[in-house]
């Protein structure tokens, strides 16, 4: 049975390696989410701690996803800063284990991140998505609207040009 909890900057640093080995697969597999394969798992860890810093500030919220200690996934709540913008937050990174798919965990992270937003006075959410992934349909079967495409936005895993598919949500 797996539990998600909201990470403080400690407990991020304590699970850089376990945040690591989560993004060294997820990326293996072919995942767009920033990092081009073959990903060096120090890097990975090194790019968690970097996150420290934020999550200490309370710009950025972590939750992670685990069982037996293990992480099975993890989403970001970037908070905006900005005097008027205050109401807005972007979702980052969610991240589940290639292994531990289609049990729902996604949908239950991002919906842990919804909350915590509503928590936090945010109350309008953007994210965006590799167009065509299977993400997409998790974000449109929770209720997130489609804004648009880029095409060539990015590079996947493989480092081949990719569209991204944003989307949005107003909580109320």
């Amino acid at each position: 049975m797996h539990e998600i909890k909201r990470a403080t900057a400690e407990e991020l640093l304590a699970a850089a390696k376990g945040l690591a080995g989560l993004l060294v697969d997820t990326v293996a597999a072919g995942a767009s989410v920033g990092f081009l394969a073959p990903l060096d798992p120090e890097a990975a860890a090194n790019w968690w701690a970097g996150l420290a810093p934020e999550v200490s500030a309370g710009a950025t919220v972590l939750w992670l996803a685990l069982e037996d200690g293990e992480v099975l996934g993890t989403v970001q709540l970037r908070l905006a800063d900005k005097p008027n913008s205050r109401h807005r937050a972007d979702v980052a990174k969610l991240i589940v284990h290639p292994r531990a798919r289609g049990r729902g965990l996604g949908r239950e992270l991002l919906a842990t991140a919804e909350r915590g937003a509503l928590a936090a006075g945010r109350s309008t959410l953007v994210l965006d998505t590799e167009t065509g992934s299977p993400a997409e349909g998790v974000y449109r079967s929770a209720g997130w609207i489609e804004v648009g495409v880029i095409p060539d936005y990015a590079t996947d895993a493989a480092g081949r040009l990719k569209s991204t598919t944003y989307f949005y949500k107003l909580l109320r």
